[in-house]
């Protein structure tokens, strides 16, 4: 009788403890929360978290998106609380890769969103769900070259140097331009997601090159800053400018003409299958090592569509 006892204590602990492991909290973990894209994800893992029970979910950033060393502090401090699983959006490929090592060795799911980590990292995470930057930074150059031909000078202002989006987003979008036009390239210019800088550095851009016919922001942040300096100058309209991500502002903008057209990411979905990813892992099931969650390009002509509504915010 003791035996059997034993046994069925024993049993009792080990789905104990299996219950605990999959249950608990889920840190997300963003470049900073000071932009409503990434509130935007938030929203998305707000909605995950109401569909996996017994989970509750922490949101959590950064002052900045260059504040690389506060952000490994987060995903150490979440691996030091045991939270049952990680969705995080690196803000540097490398910087990032000791932190997830290791939840990986305290066997803490982690799920990439956004951005993606060194080669080095790749064992340590479980998924990675993200916009293709590549084939968006493309459509961007694609459409640029359509509305201002083939030759004169555009200017790219990107965020921050060596992110994982934007080695991918911005470096397409050079790349193509450099092999399909004789387009004269200037910049890039690194705003660090600052609305204010890049507002500050377009407007430099802008006369320091009367001659601009075509501009690209390359982030939200970077995006509205461009904006505001175009309309600021006077130049709104005159100079193709293409945007990236689609809060309000950017909105207004494509729909006063400022803007071209922006090419608006899932943030939502981002968020969404973040969270319902690492509720995927916890129970056993498998899931993509990668997942694209598309990007929707967005005119005036069909910012009212139900299309660009389910990922403009």
């Amino acid at each position: 009788m003791p035996q059997i006892r034993h046994a069925l204590l024993s049993a009792c602990l080990a789905l104990l403890g299996a219950t605990a492991a999959q249950a608990g909290e889920i840190a997300v973990i963003v470049k900073t929360t000071n932009s409503t894209f990434w509130q935007n994800v938030n929203k998305g893992a707000e909605a995950g978290i109401k569909e996996a029970a017994g989970h509750t979910m922490t949101f959590s950033g950064p002052a900045s998106e260059s504040a690389i060393a506060d952000q490994v502090n987060l995903v150490e401090n979440a691996v030091n609380r045991r939270v049952a699983g990680i969705v995080l959006a690196p803000s540097d490929p490398d910087a990032l890769v000791p932190a997830i090592k290791k939840a990986w060795e305290a066997r803490i799911p982690v799920v990439l969103i956004d951005s993606q980590v060194a080669d080095s990292g790749k064992a340590y995470y479980q998924s990675f769900l993200t916009t293709d930057n590549r084939a968006a930074g493309e459509l961007c150059a694609k459409e640029l070259i359509a509305k201002v031909g083939m030759t004169g000078k555009v200017a790219v202002m990107s965020y921050v140097a060596g992110s994982g989006s934007e080695v991918g987003r911005v470096g397409a979008f050079t790349s193509y331009l450099k092999a399909n036009s004789k387009l004269e390239i200037v910049g890039p210019f690194y705003s660090q997601s600052q609305m204010a800088t890049a507002l500050n550095q377009t407007t430099d851009v802008l006369a320091a090159h009367r001659d601009l016919k075509g501009i690209f922001g390359a982030n939200e942040p970077t995006a509205v800053g461009m904006g505001r300096a175009l309309v600021q100058s006077g130049r709104a309209g005159k100079i193709v400018a293409i945007g990236f991500d689609g809060n309000q502002d950017l909105q207004k903008f494509v729909d006063d003409g400022a803007l071209a057209g922006i090419a608006v990411q899932g943030s939502y979905q981002m968020g969404y299958l973040g969270v319902k990813t690492i509720q995927d892992v916890l129970q056993k099931k498998p899931v993509p090592k990668f997942r694209d969650t598309g990007v929707v390009w967005v005119t005036k002509g069909n910012l009212k569509s139900p299309e660009a509504k389910a990922v403009l915010y």
